[in-house]
């Protein structure tokens, strides 16, 4: 071809289709590059597993991520089931607790006489006393419910019964109160009392 023949119709047609046909190249490889960063992109949430498309493995999450939650809901069922129960039990468990120290007789023994209050949140359990003299020791248990004892209480029990239940700190056995109880014909006053 000469330079003549570019400028008649056919060599212009001829650069046309050549600029077409260029431009076309430059698109595909673009394309290509495109499809190839896709490709890779689809390997890493697909994985190297075969023909699956991207709408199948989406369905396959999904699935996934359903048995998940029916999973940890039974999960979280179970966990609330065993939760109310631990809290039930707890309710009986020994959660309140005082002791107060005193000299029952009116002697100088070192206040070894003690009453002792085991309560539960429901403010239900047991008062325990024991008086120490020089010659015997004697030990009595009494019932309280709702904070409420069946038989009288001395002061002292009622005392212990009341820090048990405000959690009074200072009122245990590194603080010790100092109750005296008068001595009737050496007989003790809480044998009056019903204990």
């Amino acid at each position: 071809m000469t330079a003549a023949s570019l400028t008649d119709t056919q060599g212009i047609l001829a650069l046309a289709a050549l600029a077409a046909s260029g431009l076309a190249l430059i698109a595909c490889i673009v394309l290509a590059r495109t499809v190839r960063s896709l490709c890779t992109a689809q390997r890493l949430v697909l994985g190297e597993g075969g023909s699956r498309d991207v709408i199948a493995h989406s369905v396959s999450l999904q699935a996934a991520f359903e048995a998940l939650q029916e999973y940890m809901g039974d999960v979280t069922t179970g966990l609330n089931d065993r939760l109310d129960g631990i809290e039930v039990a707890l309710t009986g468990a020994v959660s309140h607790h005082a002791l107060v120290r005193y000299d029952a007789y009116n002697e100088l023994s070192g206040q070894q006489s003690v009453s002792i209050a085991l309560l539960d949140d429901r403010r239900s359990g047991i008062v325990l006393t024991c008086i120490h003299h020089r010659d015997q020791a004697r030990v009595y248990a009494k019932q309280v419910r709702d904070g409420l004892s069946e038989l009288e209480l001395s002061p002292e029990e009622a005392e212990a019964v009341r820090a048990a239940l405000e959690g009074d700190p200072s009122v245990d056995a590194l603080a010790p109160q100092t109750r005296t109880v008068a001595s009737t014909g050496g007989t003790d006053p809480r044998d009056a009392a019903g204990a």
